[in-house]
């Protein structure tokens, strides 16, 4: 009895719950049935009023359909659901079984955050949502967004745009494939191809996967991001960009370049800072200078450029080493003027030019800023030019001098000029046989030489000289090099990717040795706990056959 109490219960409550679910006619002026045009239906025309479930609809005719619980609506159609969301169209379909309109023409759905405006409209009561398959703008107090398909959830104010999407306000222009949109807060989500462009300087952004608000001019993406300055692109597999403040950074495959100096700079890190002209990078950090046929690569722990464009400034910090096809070079930090084209080496730099080995205190290049051809090159106090023998491992031509200075024509050293103190030593081969003939060892306060294909073709010595030629025999291996002599060939990078490699540790005879001998004591141990085990296990077998 009680089972079926509770069942007419149920049964009561659903029926109510189903009466209350039906469209409630609240006013019109004129009702009446024409079986024959609409069957089913019921005419109302005049002042129609209707409500359905916290929302009302007023329209000039309606036809409904009391049993399926439908009714269309025709003329100045007005849909309002509470206080907050209001719709005007030409036609609505509305189902109160399902609690899903379709208006159209001319639709203009608004809420507190925005107004939609489209031809046609799906509106879905019970999930809160909007959708429109064919064209929709929407605006709200920042942006206006279009977009061919898209989806609006009313409770979480996110609109999904779908093909061909725009987002337009006084300040930028966004073109996407797909994004989702928040009009409350402004956020953007974007998940396809995506363009942003600043309509005040035309700085642009591109990417295919990121996050853009459009309130607060902040920016992070994740996937193909570019951003394109006035003079400068910045590119990265993550970019974070915050345009008020002019400050981006980029992490992992990180690319600069520089549009008008045809400079380009590589990391796995940088911030720029574009009010301060400013950039630096770091993680596997390289500056690239392109040049008509060679690139000149410099890699260091950081690189810092400052300074506009005609006054730039590039410095590099710490393990710098040069790579170009004709020069290599190292250094603890340089410094160079991209207007005056002046480069200069600190601490223990060292220089390599075909087989020609340069080391000084300092050392400082010089380059056409027009034509980017280096031009010439100085070496300060304690200059020194060793150049390997072509024929032997063991013979190498040597410079030295308190300052060195040189000329380069076509990118090719071909002058160096020593003052001060200059000494030389030199092997002189056979022409036609090469075989060595003679070593010439001399002095003299000044010293040129010229050089073809980097080979030393002529030597003029000039004040005070002072020279001896030996036969090979007769000039001791000792007395071969000049005091200071130190061939670095090993530190030379061969290739643009030498530039990378880091110093190897040196493995020092007093470390093995410490090493071996901890080794040793841990094999002593181990055996020693062994023979313990084993002598323990001999005693307890002992006791074991005495009590036996």
């Amino acid at each position: 009895m009680k089972n079926i109490l509770f069942f007419f219960f149920l049964l009561s409550s659903f029926l109510g719950n189903a009466q209350a679910t039906k469209i409630k006619i609240l006013q019109s002026e004129i009702n009446y049935v024409d079986e024959k045009k609409y069957p089913g239906a019921t005419i109302l025309i005049g002042k129609v009023k209707m409500a359905h479930e916290g929302a009302t609809l007023n329209c000039q005719k309606a036809l409904y359909y009391k049993d399926k619980n439908f009714f269309r609506a025709l003329g100045k159609v007005l849909l309002k659901q509470g206080d907050t969301i209001s719709q005007t169209s030409d036609y609505t379909d509305y189902d109160g079984k399902s609690k899903q309109a379709l208006s159209w023409g001319n639709v203009v759905l608004k809420d507190p955050e925005m107004t939609l405006t489209t031809d046609t409209l799906h509106f879905d009561r019970a999930q809160q949502k909007l959708y429109y398959q064919n064209h929709a703008t929407i605006k709200d107090a920042t942006n206006t967004l279009q977009s061919k398909l898209g989806h609006y959830y009313l409770s979480t104010k996110k609109f999904t745009a779908i093909s061909k999407v725009t987002v337009v306000n006084p300040e930028h222009f966004l073109t996407s494939s797909h994004l989702d949109y928040y009009t409350n807060s402004g956020m953007t989500y974007l998940y396809g191809p995506s363009t942003i462009t600043n309509t005040k300087n035309n700085n642009k952004i591109y990417c295919e996967r990121g996050f853009f608000n459009t309130k607060t001019d902040i920016s992070h993406f994740v996937k193909k991001a570019k951003l394109f300055l006035k003079n400068r692109t910045i590119q990265g597999d993550s970019l974070y960009y915050d345009r008020k403040k002019g400050f981006a950074s980029a992490t992992n495959n990180v690319k600069v370049i520089d549009t008008i100096k045809n400079f380009v700079a590589k990391g796995n890190y940088a911030e720029m800072f574009e009010l301060k002209d400013s950039l630096f990078i770091i993680k596997r950090a390289v500056a690239i200078t392109l040049m008509e046929k060679d690139s000149m690569y410099v890699h260091g722990d950081t690189i810092l450029v400052t300074g506009k464009e005609k006054h730039k400034i590039v410095r590099v910090f710490r393990n710098v080493k040069i790579f170009k096809s004709d020069l290599q070079g190292k250094c603890d930090s340089l410094h160079t003027n991209q207007e005056t084209g002046l480069t200069r080496m600190f601490r223990n730099p060292i220089l390599w030019s075909g087989k020609s080995q340069m080391t000084g205190d300092s050392i400082h290049l010089l380059s056409n800023p027009k034509t980017e051809k280096l031009d010439s090159l100085k070496i300060l106090n304690n200059g020194f030019i060793i150049q390997k023998d072509s024929l032997s491992v063991d013979d190498f031509n040597q410079i030295k001098g308190r300052n060195i200075y040189g000329k380069f024509i076509d990118n090719e050293l071909r002058l160096l000029n020593v003052q001060g103190n200059a000494e030389v030593v030199n092997f002189n081969r056979n022409e036609e046989s090469l075989k060595l003939e003679t070593i010439t060892k001399q002095k003299c306060s000044h010293i040129e030489f010229d050089l073809v294909d980097n080979e030393i073709e002529s030597v003029k010595c000039y004040k005070e000289t002072e020279g001896t030629t030996y036969p090979p025999s007769q000039l001791p291996k000792k007395d071969q090099k000049l005091k200071g002599f130190i061939w670095r060939g090993k530190e030379q990078p061969k290739t643009m990717e030498d530039i990378f490699l880091a110093k190897k540790k040196k493995i020092k005879i007093k470390d093995v040795a410490e090493k071996k001998s901890t080794i040793q004591k841990k094999i002593r141990s181990k055996k020693r706990i062994k023979s313990t085990k084993s002598n323990r296990k001999k005693v307890k077998n002992n006791l074991q056959l005495k009590k036996e």
